[in-house]
């Protein structure tokens, strides 16, 4: 059997794995295994022990237990709460201002963060009710939060791009840096099409008028309680770019300060700093165990040649421009993602796209930007997509699943516009980066 029908089988085979329901780690990393023992012999069990030693000697993983631990402690503390208020009173009395403000609550929780999963539940949970108490068209709202949530794995601290990093030997700082720029404008481009639209359809999000009514010591009090997660995220943030600190100190100090400012605001109980430890524990012990399957799995596939195989496939026997095999590979993510999640996806596909990606020229750091974007496209698009479903479990029930797909359907558009853009323009994701690390 040639390498490529080998390559070709363990990735049939991981594939069915996964279809059966198969935990992901699970999955990829047997696959790896089998592979690594059947072509190698004994000497293949060398190869899960040399990603083992990968994995704990990569410096920058212990940001994933710290940035995870601050968003638990600010989104079980209910620092968001006070968010969402403000935005309430200080937008509400605008045209669709509460579903302006409710991306703004987004991106802070992205901030908070770096899950879209967090997001969402957050949304779902605090803006939701609140936006169709007040009248607000149900398509519309459900539109926005899930397109909002889409933020969590663009802007920093996003975990989806530490893993990436991992896989494709970039620095991490570097990607979130890249991910900073694109993750505000597409915010920018949402808050503009709900301005756009509510300004043309009134009726899709009303002005709120008793947000008009409140004091302006009571806006004052809350614009302080409601920046308050903004601050933390500065002074994680501000060290790091200007160099005094590294990436892990700078977590440390981000985990820290959401951990102070919830016992300030007395909201750290026992209860609450039980939770985050557990979900902290649980998701960082995940993310750990998909690393080192991914790592194992992409060695196998180096040796076997892989990447070289259908690098030639694509560029001399198909004939493809870089360009084209670029697009080709965005579209595979978005057929993959009805029915796989963005880290399922990446470590399927990164042993043999991270590389091809490279050696056809492209900047990696870049790519992780139109991967991370591409995948959260994916989440939303009918009819399997995951994000679509997990709205649906969250959601009220006179909101159908029918109302959550053509809710969708204008965001997307704009995630499009927005891929495009920094496809067309690599800049857009570059020039922080690199203005940040040349100074």
């Amino acid at each position: 059997m040639s390498q490529e029908h080998i390559a070709l089988f363990m990735f049939a085979s991981m594939m069915l794995m996964l279809f059966t329901g198969q935990r992901v780690f699970g999955a990829i990393g047997a696959i790896a295994a089998i592979a690594a023992m059947a072509l190698w012999g004994t000497g293949g069990s060398d190869i899960p022990f040399a990603a083992a030693m990968k994995l704990m000697k990569w410096y920058p993983l212990l940001t994933l237990p710290m940035f995870i631990f601050m968003g638990y402690v600010l989104s079980e503390s209910r620092l968001a709460d006070d968010l969402y208020r403000m935005f309430h009173i200080w937008f509400g009395n605008v045209n669709g201002g509460l579903a302006m403000g409710t991306i703004g609550l987004m991106v802070l929780i992205s901030a908070m963060n770096g899950l879209s999963v967090a997001g969402m539940a957050i949304g779902a949970t605090i803006a939701l009710p609140e936006l169709l108490r007040r009248n607000y068209d149900k398509r519309m709202v459900t539109g926005v939060i899930q397109a909002g949530s889409s933020l969590g794995i663009l802007v920093p601290p996003s975990v989806v791009l530490v893993l990436y990093a991992m896989i494709a030997r970039q620095p991490v700082g570097q990607l979130w840096l890249a991910g900073v720029l694109p993750g505000l404008m597409m915010a920018g481009m949402f808050v503009l099409y709900i301005w756009i639209r509510c300004r043309i359809q009134p009726e899709l999000g009303p002005a709120l008028p008793d947000a008009g009514n409140v004091p302006r010591a009571e806006k004052i009090r809350l614009l302080g309680a409601g920046l308050l997660p903004l601050l933390i995220f500065a002074a994680m943030m501000v060290p790091f770019v200007n160099g005094w600190t590294s990436l892990v100190e700078s977590s440390a100090i981000g985990a820290l300060t959401a951990f102070f400012a919830a016992v300030l605001k007395r909201r750290m109980t026992w209860n609450v700093f039980e939770t985050s430890v557990r979900q902290t524990l649980g998701i960082t012990c995940m993310f750990m165990w998909i690393i080192l399957a991914a790592l194992g799995f992409g060695a196998v596939f180096d040796g076997l040649g892989a990447v070289s195989a259908i690098e030639n496939l694509f560029t001399e026997q198909l004939g493809l421009s870089p360009i084209m095999i670029l697009i080709l590979m965005q579209l595979s993510f978005i057929v993959m993602g009805t029915f796989l999640d963005d880290t399922a996806m990446l470590v399927i596909v990164a042993p043999l796209y991270v590389p091809l990606v490279g050696a056809l020229g492209f900047d990696l750091i870049w790519y992780g930007v139109l991967y991370t974007i591409t995948t959260q496209i994916a989440y939303m698009t009918p009819p399997f997509g995951y994000n679509l479903f997990l709205m649906r479990a969250m959601a009220p029930p006179e909101i159908s699943l029918r109302d959550i797909y053509v809710s969708i359907i204008p965001f997307v558009g704009v995630m499009v516009l927005a891929l495009t853009l920094i496809m067309i323009f690599p800049q857009i994701a570059l020039w922080l980066p690199e203005y940040v690390y040349q100074k």
